[in-house]
């Protein structure tokens, strides 16, 4: 499977129908190496965020349902942090054609919910902080799209340390939530829309 970046990745087939939709969703073919590394990964950061959290104490009024968002955005930013970074995941989303520009910008405005789920939920109706970090995700992800192959790794750095300085100083949360956005950033802007090196525009013979 050629790339949009020129190199030829060969992309393991899957299983059409259900069977297989983990596998394509996740990226076919990945390795031991890399399962091994999300596995321990996720284990040891999930624990280090829920000993954070806990330590915090400001979790104290939090009604169930507010701890039920937090512990599943907490699990899907650790967990879609260490998959969006592997080859397997990259070969996938970045492949030539087949819609993937489309299905990766779909990927990246569907973490809207997860924002008005924190915002409305757990921030008990900060539309500002929801609305802000709206704004940030949707032009940073159209930066980092459509923006050169060879820049396209500065430019993500460039949005990220952007969303997070903006969280830190203005659109400030409790220090219990302060790890959202940072690892929210990171998972979509960095290591899902960034594709693997080589960064170079593809020249055809």
């Amino acid at each position: 499977m050629r790339t949009d970046l020129g190199v030829d990745w060969e992309i393991p087939p899957t299983p059409p129908g259900r069977a297989g939709a983990l596998e394509r969703f996740m990226g076919p073919g990945r390795t031991r190496a890399e399962s091994a590394v999300e596995a321990a990964g996720g284990i040891v950061c999930a624990a280090v965020l829920a000993a954070g959290v806990w330590a915090t104490g400001g979790h104290a009024d939090w009604s169930g349902v507010q701890w039920a968002v937090v512990a599943l955005a907490g699990l899907d930013l650790i967990g879609g942090v260490l998959t969006n970074s592997t080859n397997a995941a990259k070969r996938w989303y970045h492949r030539q054609g087949d819609g993937t520009r489309r299905a990766r910008l779909l990927f990246v405005g569907a973490h809207l919910l997860h924002l008005a789920a924190v915002g409305l939920v757990v921030l008990s109706g900060d539309w500002a902080w929801t609305l802000t970090n709206a704004a940030l995700l949707l032009t940073g992800a159209a930066a980092v799209e459509f923006t050169p192959v060879e820049v396209k790794r500065p430019m993500a750095m460039a949005v990220f340390m952007v969303a997070v300085l903006v969280n830190l100083f203005w659109s400030t949360v409790p220090a219990v939530l302060a790890w959202f956005a940072p690892l929210f950033f990171l998972k979509l802007l960095v290591c899902h829309l960034v594709p693997e090196a080589p960064l170079q525009r593809r020249r055809d013979a």
